[in-house]
C-alpha cells in the first residue's frame, strides 16, 4: 500500500512536470536560475590575512617603500637624470631572495611588448606604431646599500631587465617580518612627446609643459595574493604600487614653475616675494587667488634671477608621485575646507592659451568643490595639496595632483577635474590591484562622479541623461566583454564600457535599487575605511558590501562582474481572475535571459488610475516565468515593465502591453 502510494505520487508529479516543460518551452527563454542563484564560492581564500566578512584579517601584511628621489630636467633636450634610493621593508612572513621593481619608461623603446601590440595600421591611446621615437631607461647603476650610504657600504648588482620589469638578485636574502634594505639606481630618459595619455610634453606658445609621470624605478608588489606581482606595463592596464613616504628634488630652469604631489619644503627658495605672499592668501580663502597671472608669464621678474633651481617636495603615505614643469604656467589657489575642519590648498597651473572663465580660470574652483564634495560623502582628502595641471594628456591621476587636457572647458572640465581627482580614492586611498582590475578604480570612481553632478554649485553641471535600451544593448550586447577581464586583454573600443561605465551603473544600480542608499552608503563606506593604504582584492569588496548591508548579492556579482549575462524581462500575457476585471488581473512576466533583477511593473487602468508593483529578484530562484496580481475592480489599459527603464534590459519592446 505504501509503495503503491509512493508510485501515484510520483506518476502525479511527472505528468505536472511534463505539463509544466511543454509550457517553459513556449517561452524561449534563454534564463536557467542554477548558475546565478547556485551560492558563489569566491576563488580568494579566507585565512588569517583576509577574513570572511570582507576586512583585513588578524594577521593581514603588506610591504612598504620610501623613495629618496633627485633629478634634473633639461628643457633642451627634455632628458631628466638622477637617482632614487628606495627603502624597502619586508613585512610578509617570507624571505625574498630577490625583488622586482618597474621600469615603466621601457614601454617607449619601440621594441617593448607594449609597442608591438600597438595596431600595425596607426596610433591607439596607448602608442604609436609609426613613431620614430626609440625612449627607455638608461640605467647607469645599481647598488646595495647596507649601513651608510657610502660607497664603502655599498654592493653593485646586474639587474635582468625583462621589458618593464627590472629584478634585482639580492647579495643578501631579505630577512622577513621587518627586514629592510636599500636600493639606489642612478637612470637617466628622455620624456616622450605622448606618453600612452598618461605622461607627455605640451607645446604653448610661451614654452613645453612637461606632465612627468612614470619617472622613477619603482617596487612592484609583494602581498598575500600573488607573491610578486609583475604584470608588464603595456599602456592599457595601470598600477598596483606600494605606499611609502616621499621625498624628493626637481631641479629645473629657474623660469620655470614645478609642481608635484605633496608639499613644497622650500617656497622662500624658488618663489618671488609677490607669490609668496598670494600663496599665503589663497591658503585662508574659499576664492580664486592668482599665485603668478598672464602677464607676469613673460616678466622676467616673476621668477628668481638663477640660472636653474631646484624645487623639494615631500608626501607622506603614498603609492606615486607625478609632477610637472613649465615656464609657461599661470597659477592660482584657494583653501579646502575638510570635514574635520583641517584646511588644504587647491591649485591650478596652465597656459595662457588655456585661461578664461568659460576654461581653466575655474580649475581650482573645480578642484576645490570635487574634493570638498568626496570629502564628505566618503572618506576625508589625506593629502595638504591638490593640484590640477593642464597638459596634453587627456586625463590621468597621481597623489594630489592631476594631468588634464588643456582644452577643456565648461562641463568638460569640470567632468575630468571631478574625476581625476575622484581617483583619490580610487586607488589612491583604497590601493586595488588596477593592472588586473582596472574596474576597481575606474568604475568605483566613475559611480562616485555620477552623484558629484548634483553636489556641485546647485547642480551646475547636473547630468540629465537617461539610459535606454539602446544604450543598455550596447553596454550588455553581444561584443562587451565582461568586467573582470584585465584592461590589456580587452578591445581598446570596450575599455570605456567595460572598465567605466558598466561598473559604474551596477554600483548606481545596486545603491538605488537594489539595497537603498542607506544600506549602500555605509556599507561603501565601510569597504574604503577597512581598505585605506591598504590592497583589497575583488573579493574583499564583495565580502564586504554583503557582511555590511546583510544581503547575499551572489547573483548580482555573477551577472554584473562575474560574467557577461544580458536581461530581458518580457510581459508574455495579462489575463483577469475569472475573465472579470472586477476580480483584478494577472500578468505573466518571462525571464528570457541569463541576468536576473526585480520587477517593477506599473499599469493603468481605462479610468487613469496608476500603480505600480515590486516584485523581489528571489521570483527568479526557481523560476523562468512568475504570474504578478493586480488588485484592480476594473479594465487595464497598459502594463509595462520597468517605465522608469533603471535596469539594464536590452530589449524594452516585450516590456509593454496594451488593451
Amino acid at each position: 500500500m505504501f509503495t503503491k502510494k509512493i508510485l501515484l505520487t510520483l506518476c502525479t508529479f511527472l505528468i505536472g512536470l511534463a505539463a509544466f516543460s511543454q509550457t517553459d518551452t513556449a517561452k524561449k527563454s534563454k534564463y536557467d536560475p542554477h548558475p546565478l542563484f547556485t551560492p558563489l564560492f569566491y576563488p580568494s581564500a579566507v585565512n588569517e590575512y583576509r577574513a570572511g566578512d570582507g576586512e583585513p584579517g588578524p594577521k593581514y601584511w603588506q610591504n612598504r617603500a620610501n623613495y629618496q628621489i633627485n633629478v634634473s630636467l633639461d628643457d633642451q633636450t627634455d632628458e631628466i637624470t638622477g637617482s632614487v634610493t628606495i627603502t624597502y621593508t619586508n613585512n610578509s612572513p617570507h624571505i625574498l631572495p630577490f625583488v622586482w621593481l618597474y621600469v615603466e619608461q621601457n614601454l617607449y623603446d619601440n621594441s617593448s611588448r607594449g609597442q608591438a601590440k600597438t595596431p600595425a595600421t596607426g596610433r591607439s591611446r596607448y602608442g604609436d606604431v609609426n613613431t620614430k621615437f626609440k625612449g627607455g631607461y638608461k640605467i647607469n647603476s645599481v647598488k646595495i646599500i647596507s649601513g651608510a650610504a657610502t660607497a664603502a657600504s655599498s654592493i653593485s648588482v646586474s639587474p635582468v631587465i625583462s621589458d618593464t620589469r627590472m629584478q634585482l638578485i639580492l647579495p643578501k636574502a631579505l630577512a622577513a617580518n621587518g627586514g629592510t634594505i636599500k636600493i639606489k639606481i642612478d637612470y637617466a630618459y628622455t620624456v616622450p612627446k605622448y606618453g600612452s595619455d598618461r605622461t607627455g610634453i605640451l607645446t604653448t606658445n610661451n614654452g613645453n609643459v612637461y606632465a612627468i609621470a612614470q619617472w622613477y624605478p619603482r617596487m612592484c608588489v609583494f602581498d598575500d595574493i600573488e607573491g610578486w606581482n609583475t604584470l608588464p606595463y603595456l599602456g592599457a592596464s595601470e598600477f598596483y604600487l606600494e605606499y611609502g613616504d616621499y621625498d624628493f628634488t626637481i631641479n629645473a630652469p629657474a623660469n620655470h614653475i614645478v609642481v608635484a604631489s605633496g608639499e613644497l619644503q622650500n617656497p622662500a627658495e624658488v618663489l618671488t616675494a609677490s607669490q609668496l605672499t598670494h600663496l599665503a592668501q589663497a591658503r585662508v580663502s574659499d576664492k580664486t587667488v592668482t599665485i603668478r597671472s598672464a602677464a607676469e608669464v613673460n616678466d622676467p621678474s616673476s621668477r628668481p634671477q638663477k640660472a636653474r633651481l631646484t624645487w623639494h617636495y615631500k608626501i607622506t603615505n603614498a603609492r606615486d608621485v607625478a609632477w610637472a614643469s613649465s615656464k609657461s604656467f599661470i597659477w592660482d589657489a584657494a583653501r579646502m575646507n575638510l570635514p574635520s575642519g583641517r584646511k588644504a590648498l587647491a591649485m591650478s597651473v596652465y597656459p595662457d592659451e588655456s585661461k578664461g572663465d568659460s576654461a581653466w580660470g575655474r580649475a581650482t574652483e573645480y578642484t576645490k568643490g570635487s574634493i570638498e564634495n568626496y570629502s564628505k560623502r566618503w572618506f576625508e582628502y589625506p593629502y595638504n595639496t591638490a593640484t590640477n595641471v593642464a597638459s596634453n594628456v587627456g586625463g590621468m591621476e597621481y597623489p594630489s595632483i592631476v594631468f588634464c587636457g588643456s582644452n577643456s572647458k565648461m562641463g568638460n572640465l569640470f567632468g575630468v577635474t571631478d574625476h581625476e581627482f575622484g581617483h583619490t580614492w580610487f586607488p589612491m586611498v583604497v590601493g586595488s590591484n588596477e593592472r588586473k582590475y582596472g574596474w576597481m578604480d575606474e568604475g568605483f570612481n566613475t559611480f562616485i562622479n555620477t552623484l558629484s553632478g548634483d553636489d556641485f554649485n546647485k547642480g551646475e553641471y547636473r547630468s540629465n541623461q537617461k539610459l535606454n535600451d539602446a544604450v543598455y544593448k550596447f553596454i550588455f550586447g553581444d561584443g562587451s566583454e565582461a568586467i573582470m577581464n584585465t584592461p590589456d586583454a580587452m578591445k581598446e573600443r570596450n575599455i570605456g564600457v567595460a572598465l567605466y561605465f558598466k561598473p559604474g551603473y551596477a554600483l548606481g544600480l545596486l545603491r538605488n535599487e537594489i539595497l537603498g542608499p542607506e544600506r549602500f552608503d555605509y556599507a561603501f563606506r565601510t569597504y574604503i575605511k577597512r581598505w585605506a593604504f591598504k590592497h583589497p582584492s575583488p573579493f574583499d569588496f564583495f565580502r564586504t558590501m554583503e557582511n555590511v548591508a546583510g544581503e547575499d548579492l551572489g547573483w548580482f556579482w555573477k551577472s554584473m562582474f562575474l560574467e557577461n549575462y544580458k536581461l530581458d524581462q518580457a510581459i508574455k500575457d495579462v489575463k483577469y481572475v475569472k475573465d472579470d476585471p472586477a476580480n483584478g488581473a494577472l500578468v505573466t512576466v518571462d525571464n528570457l535571459e541569463q541576468m536576473a533583477m526585480p520587477v517593477y511593473l506599473q499599469y493603468e487602468t481605462v479610468s487613469g488610475k496608476k500603480d505600480i508593483v515590486k516584485v523581489p529578484v528571489e521570483v527568479w530562484q526557481n523560476n523562468i516565468s512568475w504570474i504578478i496580481k493586480l488588485n484592480t475592480t476594473e479594465k487595464i489599459k497598459t502594463v509595462t515593465i520597468d517605465p522608469g527603464k533603471v535596469f539594464p534590459d536590452i530589449n524594452y519592446g516585450n516590456n509593454k502591453w496594451s488593451e
